[in-house]
């Protein structure tokens, strides 16, 4: 705690002094460019990964940055999901998974969970996940085999997240994006689904809107 309380008092000395213009701007209401939906994993900052200030990204962490098809649970997901697409407008949203996740860990293997099966429960909005992995992926050795676990949740996690209404919608308008991430925590890369080409890439620009095809996730720049 001392090492947060030190760095409190920092921020309130030293950087909101210097960044006064934004954070009287924020006071007034909050514009974010997009939901950055990403694990609680705490090597995880998406302000950090992509240089944003506060007020850029509206944040919603979980582990194994899980979406729950709509109606599936009563957390706080599909109320955060609901506001930042209705009431802020947001037309860009990204689901971010990253490399060594624990919880995908904890997915492929679900015996280790034994004394948290809150975490085991909640790790069941990821079965779609597992259950791809473990039918189409089974000749990979454990590495290979968790870095496309991490890549196929993401893309099923976008598949739950067109279930909730607001997204439903907006997609049908063709007033939202959706886009699937990957975050590499040993080298600072970030890959993108590109559903042209089946696969995750370095996200080298802007990606197109990200749309759901069965991946051929190459092992090689894999995650």
């Amino acid at each position: 705690m001392k090492k947060l309380i030190t760095g409190l008092h920092q921020f309130q000395s030293n950087i909101f002094l210097s960044q006064k213009e934004l954070f009287e701007r924020l006071s007034h209401g909050q514009n974010p460019d997009a939901l950055f939906i990403t694990c609680s994993d705490s090597r995880i900052n998406p302000n950090l990964i992509t240089q944003t200030n506060p007020g850029d990204l509206f944040i919603l962490r979980n582990a194994g940055n899980i979406i729950p098809p709509h109606g599936a649970a009563n957390g706080g997901e599909g109320a955060t999901i609901e506001f930042a697409v209705v009431a802020l407008g947001i037309k860009d949203i990204i689901v971010c998974g990253h490399s060594l996740c624990g919880a995908m860990k904890g997915l492929l293997h679900p015996e280790k969970l034994s004394a948290m099966p809150i975490v085991e429960e909640w790790l069941s909005h990821a079965q779609a996940t597992r259950r791809i992995v473990t039918e189409n992926y089974c000749e990979l050795d454990d590495d290979d085999l968790l870095n496309v676990t991490i890549q196929e949740n993401v893309l099923v996690q976008l598949e739950n997240l067109k279930t909730h209404p607001a997204v439903a919608s907006r997609l049908a308008r063709g007033e939202i994006n959706l886009h699937a991430w990957t975050y590499m925590i040993q080298t600072g890369e970030v890959f993108s689904y590109q559903p042209d080409e089946g696969q995750f890439l370095p996200l080298q620009e802007v990606p197109k809107t990200e749309e759901r095809r069965r991946p051929k996730l190459a092992l090689t720049g894999s995650i």
